[in-house]
């Protein structure tokens, strides 16, 4: 593109390449960026001095919208932080539950132990500078933290309570409290010479002296798996606990329990009499692990040494 100049002394023709608009261009656009850019920060450095109502409006909507920004942002952090401390506070609940059961499975009194109150926490004042406050991401992050290890612990617990529980139940179901209420037994489990032939014999079981009718209880909880009449035990029950473990009640002169009765532990099975090859009033017991005669002292005196244990953690 071509200009002429005409002036009464000369007349002067300018080529105008592409180039030349491309730089005019870029150079007012330059000019009106940093125009403005100087405009705008004049205007808001000295905004207060020059009290101009449009740009304290600005201000003013710049400040609340941020300020809206901010509360919203609050707001919805402190209901996703509620909505956590509340299933905390199930969790916390649960564990305190948990914790319970698991001290009355282990024996631990209450007031050596209460999961509802409060450990005693203290010590020295740090002497440095204080240490910088939480922020809110930083506070989240810790409250993620502590419901895992809280989760994480009541799992534990779960683990922890069903393992006691299967103990207690397999102590239970061994044959450790005395059959009959007697300070003494006639008779020891091992050899001895029978009563009847006068020849060393031995002895499967253990016997228990007392007065007719005296009531036998079952040493341990099971089923009953035979209550009939035998032609050398007399009347006689068998239990099975489990395990591979039967005790056996001989010599009775009544049966209280049947076949297939689920009996308790320390329940009324049987009375004391001399039936079958018997030389007087006594029960007979036996222990069988595997169908093998084992020695019922051995089970008793472990439930005569946990029932001390017991007696004395209650004081």
């Amino acid at each position: 593109m071509q200009i002429i100049l005409l002036h009464p002394r000369f007349a002067r023709t300018v080529t105008v390449t592409q180039w030349h608009l491309l730089f005019g261009a870029l150079l007012f656009t330059s000019s009106v960026i940093l125009s403005a850019s100087l405009l705008y920060y004049l205007t808001f450095r000295y905004a207060v001095h020059l009290d101009l109502p449009l740009v304290r409006e600005m201000l003013a909507s710049a400040t609340q919208d941020d300020t809206s920004r901010k509360d919203k942002y609050v707001r919805e952090n402190l209901a996703a932080m509620a909505m956590r401390v509340g299933e905390m506070q199930a969790q916390l609940m649960r564990l305190d539950a948990l914790g319970e059961r698991v001290q009355g499975l282990a024996g631990v009194k209450p007031q050596e132990f209460n999961f509802r109150e409060l450990p005693g926490r203290g010590g020295a004042e740090a002497s440095g500078a204080p240490g910088a406050q939480l922020t809110m991401p930083e506070f989240q992050r810790l409250l993620d933290a502590m419901a895992r290890d809280v989760e994480h612990r009541a799992d534990y617990m779960n683990v922890v309570e069903t393992t006691l529980m299967s103990q207690k139940i397999r102590t239970k179901l061994l044959p450790t409290i005395q059959p009959v209420n007697v300070s003494y037994n006639a008779s020891g489990f091992g050899w001895r010479l029978d009563p009847f032939s006068g020849r060393s014999a031995f002895h499967e079981g253990i016997d228990f002296a007392a007065a007719a009718g005296t009531p036998i209880v079952a040493a341990a909880g099971g089923v009953v798996i035979a209550a009939e009449f035998h032609h050398q035990f007399g009347n006689m029950i068998e239990i099975d606990h489990g395990n591979d473990m039967v005790t056996r009640y001989a010599h009775a002169s009544r049966l209280h329990a049947k076949l297939g009765d689920i009996v308790r532990r320390g329940q009324h099975i049987a009375d004391i009499g001399s039936t079958g090859r018997s030389t007087g009033a006594h029960l007979h017991f036996e222990v069988l692990v595997k169908g093998v005669q084992q020695d019922p002292h051995k089970f008793l005196s472990a439930g005569a040494d946990q029932a001390k244990l017991n007696a004395l953690a209650s004081r």
